[in-house]
């Protein structure tokens, strides 16, 4: 995480500035996230002496917040992509070859299962809040099972699908 962050710095490689700040704010909120976890694991291993609830607390919040940002992130490009190739005048869309078209709709469709992963992701992390926030910990546990599993199955698509197009394109 700490390599793909300083690879994507300020993110001044991205064209929209929305996306942009989304997105470093999203790098941020992952790496507090992750030292914060491995405290509160610590804690419970008795590594350090120190409570773990406000650390696992801490830790999903700060999940929720990159799961939300990625979510924004998702759909406001996935809205930008969809106005692209919908352009009512069809100057932007006619002169387009129809190899740019196909992937700015698998791009398109990428955000929107993305969209749909982080969703499902933070329906859990909200349930793992402390109880009296919003449903915490209010899932059955095959809902908690059901809600991760279309996550990764959401993510295991893509993951092949990104696969099999990059091994096309180098064929």
């Amino acid at each position: 995480m700490f390599v793909y962050t300083k690879q994507y710095g300020l993110g001044t490689e991205e064209e929209d500035i929305f996306v942009r700040w989304l997105s470093v704010l999203s790098n941020m909120a992952d790496q507090l996230y992750y030292p914060c976890e491995h405290v509160a694991w610590a804690a419970d291993a008795k590594v350090l002496q120190v409570d773990s609830a406000g650390w696992w607390t801490l830790s999903t919040a700060l999940w929720i917040l990159s799961l939300l940002l990625g979510a924004i992130r998702s759909l406001w490009t996935a809205l930008k992509l969809r106005q692209k190739l919908r352009s009512p005048t069809g100057t932007f869309t006619s002169e387009l070859p129809r190899s740019k078209r196909r992937a700015m709709e698998a791009k398109m469709w990428s955000e929107v299962l993305t969209l749909l992963s982080n969703l499902a992701d933070l329906a859990n992390a909200v349930h793992w809040l402390p109880p009296g926030l919003l449903w915490a910990g209010r899932f059955p546990p095959w809902l908690v099972g059901l809600m991760g599993t279309i996550s990764s199955l959401l993510s295991m698509y893509q993951a092949a699908r990104a696969s099999s197009t990059a091994e096309a394109d180098s064929s």
